[in-house]
């Protein structure tokens, strides 16, 4: 660890250093607007139906995974409002994310071993992973859990572009010793851990309250009261720590957390939906990577 990363010590706000990244700063405004659509209660199918239909790829990319396997919808659909009324508002704007986010998480290199498209392909396992957990679960929390999942490690865009050489330190340093905690890795080289920047930017992205309290809280659950969607962080914690142990994608930020039974119980997840979703894990991410890539 070089002393002149670890005298790293930012004096801006985890908010600050968001708004200073002004290339991630603002998602595309097709995207922001869907989202902003889908949160209003008073909006309607036919409104989100008139705002994608002025992009065109978006169109291309609902309608290829509304025939996918992976939302059941049985006959072939070649209608963008039909497409919208099967799948539902909050299917529709995780397409959306999913298609903006992608193009952020570019191909730089995250020490010896990863990428930051690595960090995507993560992301996506961890939301396919949660999804599949909150269905066995038969919570009405699937889309959420997806969407929650994929937008879990955006915090470490903000390290990418603000301190990319650190970030790198920080992911070699934890690479050769998994025991140590990646979060404390990155407040003591960055000064800020990839979940208060990542809270800040959802924050920002205006995300609804829930996910931004995964990005913020996914690797220390406990601490969220009762009050603040608590399940859902403890759906991406498990998902996060299934997808890093199995290796998909870049798994670092995880590696040294356990779902023993007592921690399985701590987090209100039933220890066998919990090993049925792992034994899938492989197959669910796999049929899933080309849809939203």
């Amino acid at each position: 660890m070089s002393t002149s990363a670890a005298a790293v010590r930012p004096h801006k706000t985890a908010q600050e250093m968001v708004r200073s990244v002004t290339s991630i700063g603002t998602l595309p405004e097709v995207t922001s607007r869907i989202i902003a659509t889908v949160e209003d209660p008073k909006s309607s199918a036919s409104q989100l139906n008139r705002l994608v239909s002025h992009d065109p790829a978006l169109v291309t990319r609902i309608l290829k995974i509304v025939n996918s396997a992976f939302y059941g919808v049985s006959g072939q659909i070649a209608s963008i409002e039909r497409a919208i009324v099967l799948l539902g508002l909050n299917a529709v704007k995780n397409i959306a994310v999913a298609a903006s986010l992608g193009q952020l998480f570019r191909g730089v290199k995250l020490g010896r071993q990863f990428t930051a498209k690595d960090v995507w392909t993560h992301c996506l396992a961890v939301g396919v992973t949660a999804r599949d957990l909150a269905r066995r679960m038969k919570l009405p929390l699937a889309d959420e859990a997806f969407l929650a999942g994929m937008i879990h490690d955006v915090g470490l865009l903000i390290s990418l572009q603000t301190a990319p050489e650190t970030l790198r330190e920080v992911c070699e340093t934890a690479a050769c010793d998994p025991a140590t905690s990646f979060c404390q890795l990155e407040e003591q080289l960055i000064g800020y851990d990839h979940q208060a920047l990542g809270m800040a930017l959802a924050e920002q992205w205006r995300f609804p309250r829930s996910c931004q309290l995964v990005a913020g809280y996914h690797h220390r659950p406990a601490e969220l009261s009762d009050a603040e969607h608590p399940m859902l962080v403890n759906l991406i914690y498990v998902a996060d720590t299934l997808c890093c142990q199995s290796t998909h994608g870049f798994n670092l930020t995880a590696l040294n957390q356990t779902l023993e039974p007592a921690k399985l119980e701590s987090l209100q997840m039933n220890p066998e939906i919990v090993k049925a979703t792992l034994e899938n894990l492989d197959q669910l991410v796999s049929s899933t990577a080309g849809l939203f890539s």
